[in-house]
Protein backbone atom coordinates (compact mmCIF):
# COMPACT_ATOMS: atom_id res chain seq x y z
CA UNK A 1 0.00 0.00 0.00
CA UNK A 2 1.21 3.54 -0.68
CA UNK A 3 2.04 5.56 2.41
CA UNK A 4 1.33 9.25 3.04
CA UNK A 5 2.87 11.36 5.76
CA UNK A 6 0.54 14.02 7.21
CA UNK A 7 2.38 16.79 9.04
CA UNK A 8 -0.16 18.96 10.89
CA UNK A 9 -0.22 20.25 14.46
CA UNK A 10 -4.00 19.77 14.68
CA UNK A 11 -4.77 16.16 15.72
CA UNK A 12 -8.34 16.48 14.45
CA UNK A 13 -7.11 17.40 10.95
CA UNK A 14 -4.61 14.54 10.96
CA UNK A 15 -7.31 12.08 12.06
CA UNK A 16 -9.74 13.26 9.39
CA UNK A 17 -7.11 12.82 6.70
CA UNK A 18 -6.18 9.40 8.03
CA UNK A 19 -9.81 8.23 7.81
CA UNK A 20 -10.19 9.69 4.32
CA UNK A 21 -7.04 8.02 3.01
CA UNK A 22 -7.85 4.67 4.63
CA UNK A 23 -11.14 4.59 2.70
CA UNK A 24 -9.03 4.65 -0.47
CA UNK A 25 -6.56 1.99 0.74
CA UNK A 26 -3.79 4.48 1.45
CA UNK A 27 -1.78 4.07 4.62
CA UNK A 28 -1.12 7.18 6.72
CA UNK A 29 1.62 8.28 9.08
CA UNK A 30 1.15 11.44 11.09
CA UNK A 31 3.46 13.98 12.73
CA UNK A 32 2.39 16.99 14.79
CA UNK A 33 5.58 19.02 14.31
CA UNK A 34 8.00 19.68 11.47
CA UNK A 35 10.79 18.06 13.47
CA UNK A 36 8.77 14.89 14.02
CA UNK A 37 7.85 14.81 10.34
CA UNK A 38 11.47 15.08 9.20
CA UNK A 39 12.51 12.37 11.66
CA UNK A 40 9.80 10.04 10.35
CA UNK A 41 10.92 10.66 6.76
CA UNK A 42 14.37 9.41 7.72
CA UNK A 43 12.96 6.20 9.18
CA UNK A 44 10.27 5.15 6.71
CA UNK A 45 9.61 4.99 2.99
CA UNK A 46 7.01 7.66 2.24
CA UNK A 47 5.30 8.12 -1.13
CA UNK A 48 3.85 11.59 -0.55
CA UNK A 49 3.70 14.33 2.10
CA UNK A 50 0.63 16.41 2.97
CA UNK A 51 1.77 19.30 5.17
CA UNK A 52 0.16 22.23 6.90
CA UNK A 53 1.52 25.74 6.39
CA UNK A 54 1.22 26.99 9.98
CA UNK A 55 2.69 25.38 13.08
CA UNK A 56 3.11 28.31 15.54
CA UNK A 57 0.16 29.30 17.68
CA UNK A 58 1.29 32.92 17.93
CA UNK A 59 1.64 33.60 14.21
CA UNK A 60 -0.29 33.12 10.98
CA UNK A 61 2.56 33.99 8.59
CA UNK A 62 3.08 30.46 7.33
CA UNK A 63 6.86 30.85 7.65
CA UNK A 64 7.11 27.53 9.50
CA UNK A 65 5.40 25.70 6.65
CA UNK A 66 7.68 27.38 4.12
CA UNK A 67 10.76 26.35 6.10
CA UNK A 68 9.47 22.76 6.41
CA UNK A 69 8.77 22.49 2.68
CA UNK A 70 12.21 23.81 1.75
CA UNK A 71 13.89 21.34 4.10
CA UNK A 72 11.90 18.43 2.63
CA UNK A 73 12.75 19.58 -0.90
CA UNK A 74 16.44 19.86 0.07
CA UNK A 75 16.61 16.37 1.57
CA UNK A 76 14.18 14.57 -0.75
CA UNK A 77 14.03 16.49 -4.05
CA UNK A 78 11.77 13.93 -5.78
CA UNK A 79 9.25 13.48 -2.96
CA UNK A 80 5.89 15.11 -3.89
CA UNK A 81 4.43 17.53 -1.33
CA UNK A 82 0.85 18.83 -1.15
CA UNK A 83 0.32 21.98 0.90
CA UNK A 84 -2.76 22.57 3.07
CA UNK A 85 -3.18 26.27 3.51
CA UNK A 86 -5.49 28.87 4.99
CA UNK A 87 -6.39 31.78 2.70
CA UNK A 88 -3.81 33.95 4.50
CA UNK A 89 -1.06 31.62 3.24
CA UNK A 90 -2.22 31.52 -0.36
CA UNK A 91 0.56 33.69 -1.81
CA UNK A 92 3.20 31.66 0.03
CA UNK A 93 1.66 28.42 -1.27
CA UNK A 94 1.69 29.70 -4.84
CA UNK A 95 5.38 30.57 -4.51
CA UNK A 96 6.14 27.11 -3.12
CA UNK A 97 4.34 25.48 -6.06
CA UNK A 98 6.66 27.45 -8.32
CA UNK A 99 9.54 26.12 -6.20
CA UNK A 100 8.44 22.52 -6.67
CA UNK A 101 5.41 21.74 -4.49
CA UNK A 102 3.07 19.32 -6.25
CA UNK A 103 -0.14 21.20 -5.36
CA UNK A 104 -1.91 23.21 -2.67
CA UNK A 105 -5.44 22.99 -1.27
CA UNK A 106 -7.22 25.52 0.87
CA UNK A 107 -8.76 24.47 4.19
CA UNK A 108 -11.39 23.12 4.42
CA UNK A 109 -10.36 20.95 1.54
CA UNK A 110 -12.48 19.21 -1.07
CA UNK A 111 -12.20 15.46 -0.46
CA UNK A 112 -12.60 14.50 -4.11
CA UNK A 113 -9.98 16.95 -5.31
CA UNK A 114 -7.54 15.91 -2.59
CA UNK A 115 -7.95 12.20 -3.31
CA UNK A 116 -7.62 12.77 -7.08
CA UNK A 117 -4.40 14.74 -6.54
CA UNK A 118 -3.00 12.14 -4.14
CA UNK A 119 -3.79 9.16 -6.38
CA UNK A 120 -2.34 10.83 -9.46
CA UNK A 121 0.86 11.79 -7.62
CA UNK A 122 1.23 8.28 -6.19
CA UNK A 123 0.74 6.80 -9.66
CA UNK A 124 3.33 9.19 -11.07
CA UNK A 125 5.71 8.27 -8.27
CA UNK A 126 5.27 4.56 -8.93
CA UNK A 127 5.82 5.14 -12.65
CA UNK A 128 8.94 7.15 -11.86
CA UNK A 129 10.33 4.39 -9.67
CA UNK A 130 9.59 1.84 -12.38
CA UNK A 131 11.38 4.08 -14.88
CA UNK A 132 14.36 4.30 -12.53
CA UNK A 133 14.41 0.51 -12.17
CA UNK A 134 14.34 0.14 -15.93
CA UNK A 135 17.08 2.76 -16.31
CA UNK A 136 19.23 0.87 -13.79
CA UNK A 137 18.57 -2.40 -15.63
CA UNK A 138 19.42 -0.75 -18.95
CA UNK A 139 22.66 0.69 -17.51
CA UNK A 140 23.66 -2.75 -16.24
CA UNK A 141 22.90 -4.31 -19.61
CA UNK A 142 24.83 -1.59 -21.41
CA UNK A 143 27.80 -2.02 -19.06
CA UNK A 144 27.75 -5.77 -19.64
CA UNK A 145 27.70 -5.28 -23.42
CA UNK A 146 30.62 -2.86 -23.21
CA UNK A 147 32.49 -5.25 -20.90
CA UNK A 148 32.09 -8.29 -23.15
CA UNK A 149 32.67 -6.71 -26.55
CA UNK A 150 34.85 -4.14 -28.26
CA UNK A 151 32.38 -1.46 -29.32
CA UNK A 152 35.03 0.79 -30.87
CA UNK A 153 34.11 3.77 -28.70
CA UNK A 154 30.48 3.78 -29.87
CA UNK A 155 28.42 6.49 -28.12
CA UNK A 156 24.84 5.35 -27.53
CA UNK A 157 22.06 5.24 -24.99
CA UNK A 158 18.97 4.25 -26.94
CA UNK A 159 17.39 0.77 -26.83
CA UNK A 160 17.10 0.74 -30.63
CA UNK A 161 20.87 1.18 -30.95
CA UNK A 162 21.48 -1.43 -28.28
CA UNK A 163 19.46 -3.96 -30.29
CA UNK A 164 21.65 -3.37 -33.35
CA UNK A 165 24.87 -3.56 -31.32
CA UNK A 166 23.79 -6.76 -29.58
CA UNK A 167 22.99 -8.44 -32.88
CA UNK A 168 26.21 -7.16 -34.48
CA UNK A 169 28.27 -8.65 -31.66
CA UNK A 170 26.27 -11.87 -31.78
CA UNK A 171 26.91 -12.45 -35.50
CA UNK A 172 30.48 -11.13 -35.46
CA UNK A 173 32.07 -14.56 -35.05
CA UNK A 174 29.93 -16.19 -37.74
CA UNK A 175 31.94 -16.19 -40.94
CA UNK A 176 29.03 -15.04 -43.11
CA UNK A 177 28.37 -11.86 -45.11
CA UNK A 178 26.46 -9.08 -43.32
CA UNK A 179 24.39 -6.35 -44.96
CA UNK A 180 23.95 -3.12 -42.97
CA UNK A 181 21.06 -0.99 -44.18
CA UNK A 182 20.25 2.54 -43.11
CA UNK A 183 20.20 6.16 -44.19
CA UNK A 184 23.35 8.15 -44.89
CA UNK A 185 25.12 9.40 -41.79
CA UNK A 186 23.68 6.87 -39.35
CA UNK A 187 27.03 5.20 -38.59
CA UNK A 188 26.99 2.06 -40.73
CA UNK A 189 30.79 1.96 -41.04
CA UNK A 190 31.13 2.04 -37.24
CA UNK A 191 28.86 -1.02 -37.01
CA UNK A 192 31.07 -2.75 -39.59
CA UNK A 193 34.13 -1.90 -37.48
CA UNK A 194 32.45 -3.41 -34.41
CA UNK A 195 31.71 -6.63 -36.31
CA UNK A 196 35.34 -6.83 -37.42
CA UNK A 197 36.65 -6.05 -33.92
CA UNK A 198 34.71 -8.96 -32.41
CA UNK A 199 35.20 -11.47 -35.22
CA UNK A 200 37.60 -14.38 -35.59
CA UNK A 201 39.63 -12.20 -38.02
CA UNK A 202 39.83 -9.19 -35.69
CA UNK A 203 43.63 -9.10 -36.08
CA UNK A 204 43.37 -9.12 -39.86
CA UNK A 205 43.05 -6.04 -42.11
CA UNK A 206 39.89 -3.95 -42.27
CA UNK A 207 39.62 -2.52 -45.78
CA UNK A 208 36.89 -0.16 -46.96
CA UNK A 209 35.61 0.85 -50.37
CA UNK A 210 32.83 3.35 -51.04
CA UNK A 211 31.23 2.05 -54.22
CA UNK A 212 29.46 5.36 -54.71
CA UNK A 213 32.61 7.48 -54.64
CA UNK A 214 34.26 6.13 -57.81
CA UNK A 215 33.34 6.11 -61.52
CA UNK A 216 31.85 2.76 -62.53
CA UNK A 217 34.82 2.01 -64.84
CA UNK A 218 37.26 2.17 -61.89
CA UNK A 219 35.32 0.18 -59.30
CA UNK A 220 36.35 -3.23 -60.71
CA UNK A 221 40.01 -2.22 -60.68
CA UNK A 222 39.61 -1.03 -57.07
CA UNK A 223 37.95 -4.28 -56.04
CA UNK A 224 40.03 -6.84 -57.93
CA UNK A 225 43.23 -4.99 -58.88
CA UNK A 226 44.69 -4.64 -62.36
CA UNK A 227 47.77 -5.68 -64.27
CA UNK A 228 49.89 -3.14 -66.11
CA UNK A 229 48.19 -2.04 -69.33
CA UNK A 230 44.75 -3.28 -68.26
CA UNK A 231 43.31 0.17 -68.93
CA UNK A 232 44.53 3.58 -70.00
CA UNK A 233 46.90 4.93 -67.41
CA UNK A 234 47.62 1.57 -65.76
CA UNK A 235 51.40 1.73 -66.03
CA UNK A 236 52.06 -0.86 -63.34
CA UNK A 237 50.23 -3.69 -61.62
CA UNK A 238 48.12 -2.75 -58.64
CA UNK A 239 46.59 -4.70 -55.80
CA UNK A 240 42.82 -4.61 -55.35
CA UNK A 241 40.77 -4.35 -52.18
CA UNK A 242 40.12 -8.10 -52.03
CA UNK A 243 43.83 -8.86 -51.99
CA UNK A 244 44.45 -6.15 -49.41
CA UNK A 245 41.68 -7.58 -47.19
CA UNK A 246 42.88 -11.21 -47.41
CA UNK A 247 42.60 -12.73 -43.91
CA UNK A 248 40.38 -9.89 -42.70
CA UNK A 249 37.28 -7.90 -43.58
CA UNK A 250 36.24 -5.94 -46.65
CA UNK A 251 33.60 -3.28 -46.07
CA UNK A 252 31.73 -2.28 -49.22
CA UNK A 253 29.77 0.91 -48.60
CA UNK A 254 26.94 1.99 -50.94
CA UNK A 255 26.86 -1.49 -52.49
CA UNK A 256 23.80 -0.48 -54.52
CA UNK A 257 26.09 1.63 -56.76
CA UNK A 258 28.12 -1.38 -57.90
CA UNK A 259 27.78 -1.72 -61.71
CA UNK A 260 26.46 -4.89 -63.31
CA UNK A 261 29.88 -6.30 -64.30
CA UNK A 262 31.19 -5.69 -60.80
CA UNK A 263 28.14 -7.38 -59.29
CA UNK A 264 28.76 -10.52 -61.36
CA UNK A 265 32.43 -10.71 -60.34
CA UNK A 266 31.62 -10.00 -56.70
CA UNK A 267 29.10 -12.83 -56.71
CA UNK A 268 31.78 -15.21 -58.01
CA UNK A 269 34.23 -14.18 -55.29
CA UNK A 270 31.60 -14.70 -52.60
CA UNK A 271 30.83 -18.18 -53.99
CA UNK A 272 34.38 -19.42 -54.67
CA UNK A 273 36.84 -17.04 -53.01
CA UNK A 274 38.54 -16.68 -56.43
CA UNK A 275 38.94 -13.74 -58.79
CA UNK A 276 41.19 -12.37 -61.54
CA UNK A 277 42.78 -8.98 -61.78
CA UNK A 278 41.75 -6.83 -64.73
CA UNK A 279 43.93 -7.73 -67.68
CA UNK A 280 45.08 -11.02 -66.11
CA UNK A 281 44.19 -14.66 -66.67
CA UNK A 282 45.62 -15.87 -63.37
CA UNK A 283 43.14 -16.73 -60.66
CA UNK A 284 43.89 -15.58 -57.15
CA UNK A 285 42.48 -17.13 -53.97
CA UNK A 286 41.50 -15.05 -50.92
CA UNK A 287 39.61 -15.54 -47.67
CA UNK A 288 37.72 -12.35 -46.91
CA UNK A 289 34.73 -11.56 -44.67
CA UNK A 290 32.50 -9.21 -46.70
CA UNK A 291 30.34 -6.63 -44.93
CA UNK A 292 28.29 -4.38 -47.18
CA UNK A 293 26.14 -1.35 -46.49
CA UNK A 294 23.49 0.53 -48.38
CA UNK A 295 21.03 3.37 -48.06
CA UNK A 296 19.18 2.14 -51.15
CA UNK A 297 16.13 -0.09 -51.38
CA UNK A 298 17.84 -3.14 -52.84
CA UNK A 299 14.63 -5.20 -53.26
CA UNK A 300 13.20 -2.32 -55.33
CA UNK A 301 16.43 -2.25 -57.38
CA UNK A 302 16.06 -6.00 -57.96
CA UNK A 303 12.52 -5.49 -59.26
CA UNK A 304 13.82 -2.70 -61.51
CA UNK A 305 16.55 -4.99 -62.85
CA UNK A 306 19.49 -2.86 -61.61
CA UNK A 307 20.69 -5.21 -58.85
CA UNK A 308 21.21 -8.97 -59.04
CA UNK A 309 18.85 -10.98 -56.87
CA UNK A 310 21.37 -13.80 -56.37
CA UNK A 311 24.00 -11.29 -55.19
CA UNK A 312 21.52 -9.74 -52.79
CA UNK A 313 20.90 -13.07 -51.08
CA UNK A 314 24.63 -13.76 -50.91
CA UNK A 315 25.25 -10.40 -49.22
CA UNK A 316 22.16 -10.53 -47.05
CA UNK A 317 22.82 -13.67 -45.00
CA UNK A 318 22.47 -11.40 -41.95
CA UNK A 319 20.87 -7.96 -42.23
CA UNK A 320 21.32 -5.24 -39.63
CA UNK A 321 19.08 -2.19 -39.98
CA UNK A 322 20.54 0.88 -38.32
CA UNK A 323 17.66 3.29 -37.58
CA UNK A 324 17.93 7.00 -38.36
CA UNK A 325 18.74 9.30 -35.45
CA UNK A 326 15.10 10.42 -35.30
CA UNK A 327 14.16 6.83 -34.31
CA UNK A 328 16.75 6.62 -31.53
CA UNK A 329 16.30 9.89 -29.61
CA UNK A 330 18.09 8.50 -26.58
CA UNK A 331 21.36 8.81 -28.53
CA UNK A 332 20.97 12.51 -29.41
CA UNK A 333 22.17 14.17 -26.19
CA UNK A 334 25.02 11.71 -25.43
CA UNK A 335 26.32 12.15 -28.98
CA UNK A 336 25.93 15.93 -28.80
CA UNK A 337 27.91 16.09 -25.55
CA UNK A 338 30.56 13.80 -27.04
CA UNK A 339 30.97 15.99 -30.13
CA UNK A 340 30.99 19.12 -27.97
CA UNK A 341 33.85 17.79 -25.84
CA UNK A 342 35.13 19.32 -22.62
CA UNK A 343 34.92 22.97 -21.77
CA UNK A 344 31.37 23.69 -22.87
CA UNK A 345 27.97 22.46 -21.75
CA UNK A 346 24.46 22.35 -23.18
CA UNK A 347 21.78 24.62 -21.74
CA UNK A 348 18.22 23.40 -21.21
CA UNK A 349 17.10 25.35 -24.28
CA UNK A 350 19.82 23.76 -26.41
CA UNK A 351 18.88 20.27 -25.20
CA UNK A 352 15.25 20.93 -26.04
CA UNK A 353 16.17 22.21 -29.52
CA UNK A 354 18.34 19.16 -30.18
CA UNK A 355 15.52 16.81 -29.18
CA UNK A 356 12.96 18.68 -31.31
CA UNK A 357 15.04 18.60 -34.48
CA UNK A 358 14.32 15.72 -36.89
CA UNK A 359 17.97 15.21 -37.98
CA UNK A 360 17.58 14.38 -41.67
CA UNK A 361 21.39 14.21 -41.88
CA UNK A 362 21.55 11.86 -38.88
CA UNK A 363 24.72 11.56 -36.78
CA UNK A 364 26.82 13.32 -39.40
CA UNK A 365 24.55 16.36 -39.24
CA UNK A 366 24.59 16.36 -35.44
CA UNK A 367 28.39 16.28 -35.42
CA UNK A 368 28.57 19.25 -37.79
CA UNK A 369 26.04 21.23 -35.75
CA UNK A 370 27.95 20.69 -32.51
CA UNK A 371 31.32 21.54 -34.04
CA UNK A 372 29.87 24.75 -35.47
CA UNK A 373 28.28 25.70 -32.14
CA UNK A 374 31.52 25.04 -30.30
CA UNK A 375 33.48 27.28 -32.67
CA UNK A 376 31.00 30.17 -32.82
CA UNK A 377 29.75 30.35 -29.22
CA UNK A 378 31.75 32.62 -26.93
CA UNK A 379 29.94 31.35 -23.82
CA UNK A 380 30.66 28.28 -21.72
CA UNK A 381 27.06 27.14 -22.17
CA UNK A 382 25.71 26.41 -25.63
CA UNK A 383 22.27 27.98 -26.12
CA UNK A 384 19.60 26.99 -28.64
CA UNK A 385 20.43 30.00 -30.82
CA UNK A 386 24.06 28.82 -31.12
CA UNK A 387 22.98 25.60 -32.84
CA UNK A 388 21.65 27.28 -35.97
CA UNK A 389 18.76 24.83 -36.23
CA UNK A 390 15.51 25.87 -37.91
CA UNK A 391 12.83 27.07 -35.52
CA UNK A 392 10.45 24.31 -34.54
CA UNK A 393 6.78 24.62 -35.40
CA UNK A 394 4.75 25.79 -32.40
CA UNK A 395 3.33 22.98 -30.32
CA UNK A 396 -0.43 22.49 -30.35
CA UNK A 397 -1.93 23.90 -27.17
CA UNK A 398 -5.16 23.54 -25.30
CA UNK A 399 -7.54 26.38 -24.61
CA UNK A 400 -5.63 27.37 -21.47
CA UNK A 401 -2.43 27.89 -23.51
CA UNK A 402 -0.79 24.82 -22.01
CA UNK A 403 0.46 21.80 -24.01
CA UNK A 404 -2.25 19.25 -24.70
CA UNK A 405 -2.06 15.50 -24.03
CA UNK A 406 -0.68 14.62 -27.46
CA UNK A 407 2.09 17.24 -27.25
CA UNK A 408 3.13 16.07 -23.79
CA UNK A 409 3.13 12.39 -24.73
CA UNK A 410 5.22 13.11 -27.85
CA UNK A 411 7.71 15.15 -25.81
CA UNK A 412 7.95 12.41 -23.16
CA UNK A 413 8.51 9.80 -25.85
CA UNK A 414 11.30 11.85 -27.49
CA UNK A 415 12.89 12.41 -24.07
CA UNK A 416 12.76 8.70 -23.20
CA UNK A 417 10.42 9.44 -20.28
CA UNK A 418 12.80 11.98 -18.67
CA UNK A 419 10.43 14.68 -17.41
CA UNK A 420 13.07 17.42 -17.13
CA UNK A 421 14.00 17.06 -20.81
CA UNK A 422 10.37 16.91 -21.92
CA UNK A 423 9.60 19.99 -19.81
CA UNK A 424 12.46 21.91 -21.40
CA UNK A 425 11.19 21.01 -24.86
CA UNK A 426 7.69 22.18 -23.95
CA UNK A 427 8.93 25.41 -22.35
CA UNK A 428 7.69 24.43 -18.88
CA UNK A 429 9.30 23.88 -15.51
CA UNK A 430 9.50 20.28 -14.36
CA UNK A 431 6.93 20.96 -11.63
CA UNK A 432 4.54 22.63 -14.08
CA UNK A 433 4.75 19.62 -16.38
CA UNK A 434 4.09 17.26 -13.47
CA UNK A 435 0.98 19.27 -12.58
CA UNK A 436 -0.20 19.27 -16.19
CA UNK A 437 0.37 15.50 -16.43
CA UNK A 438 -1.55 15.02 -13.19
CA UNK A 439 -4.53 17.00 -14.47
CA UNK A 440 -4.56 15.04 -17.75
CA UNK A 441 -3.94 11.67 -16.08
CA UNK A 442 -0.73 11.07 -18.04
CA UNK A 443 1.75 8.48 -16.79
CA UNK A 444 5.27 8.53 -18.20
CA UNK A 445 6.18 5.76 -20.67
Amino acid sequence: MPTILVIDDNPAVASALEVLFSLHEIETRRALTPEAGLALLEREAIDLVVQDMNFAADTTSGDEGVALFREIRKRYPDLPVILLTAWTHLDAAVQLVKAGAADYLAKPWDDRRLIAAVENLIELGQANRELQRRALRDRKRKHELERQFDLRGMIWNDPATESVLSLACQVARADVPVLISGANGTGKERIAEIIQANSSVKNGPFVTLNCGALPSELIEAELFGADAGAYTGATKAREGKFEAADGGTLFLDEIGNLPAAGQMKLLRVLETGRFERLGSNRERQVKVRVISATNADLPAMIRAGSFREDLFYRLNVIELRLPPLSERPGDILPLAEHFLGDGKSLSASARAALLRHTWPGNVRELKNVMQRAKLLSAQASIEAADLGLPAAAPLPASNDNEPDRESIERALSRAGGVVSQAAAELGLSRQALYRRMERLGIVRP
